[in-house]
């Protein structure tokens, strides 16, 4: 099991590192997306920076590399009975990967959509409940960070509720809502002060 495990969290890490906006920002206008706006690599500071279009090419990089890693995950330890487990460490992994990417000097981006491409994988009545809580919270707001922070939570909770027999699949999921929450914390204070920016994925990006 332990062989498992580190060829689980070795290359959902490293599919992690795989960022879509860095790619697409250095390819498409040969420049870095974190060089402008929150300074941020992921899909809503490229979307605002790129336009929306450009950025679903994001969105399904980013994606894809968590669905890759958690299939992985799930593979490896199904024939220990432990293939939930695997797919939730691999999710651990390619977010920490995505938001701490070794290879772009841990510069990354916060792991929103590799979450719900993850729980999607693990169980997609989790994926779809995480996504619509999200939705929700956005389209009311249009804040992006606080649909984000909502759908994390909605993910732990209907996850433990419908997974509460498999403890330790349970926790590694705690983990990835906590990272998703820590990851936004300038965002809750700016939420709280008022001060945080709303997003309209609708909006031609600023660097065509």
């Amino acid at each position: 099991m332990f062989i498992r495990a580190v060829i689980t969290v070795a290359v959902g890490y490293l599919l992690g590192n795989l960022n879509g906006a860095v790619w697409l920002s250095k390819m498409i206008a040969h420049d870095d997306v974190r060089c402008h706006g929150s300074g941020n690599a992921g899909f809503t500071n490229f979307c605002r920076n790129y336009g929306a279009l450009t950025g679903l090419l994001v969105f399904v990089i980013d994606a894809a590399k968590a669905v890759a890693a958690c299939i992985l995950g799930q593979r490896l330890f199904a024939p220990l009975g432990y293939g939930l487990e695997g797919a939730t460490l691999a999710a651990v992994a390619v977010g920490l990967g995505h938001d701490f990417p070794a290879l772009l000097g841990f510069h990354g981006g916060k792991g929103i959509v590799c979450g719900v491409a993850s729980a999607t994988v693990m169980d997609w009545r989790v994926g779809l409940v995480a996504l619509a809580a999200f939705l929700v919270a956005y389209l009311l707001t249009r804040y992006v960070s606080l649909g984000s922070i909502v759908g994390a939570v909605a993910l732990f909770v209907s996850f433990a509720v419908w997974h509460s027999d498999r403890p330790w699949a349970v926790a590694g999921c705690g983990v990835m809502c906590l990272i998703a929450i820590c990851m936004h914390h300038d965002n809750i204070l700016r939420l709280i002060h008022k001060t945080e920016r709303k997003t309209d994925f609708f909006k031609k990006g600023k660097k065509q």
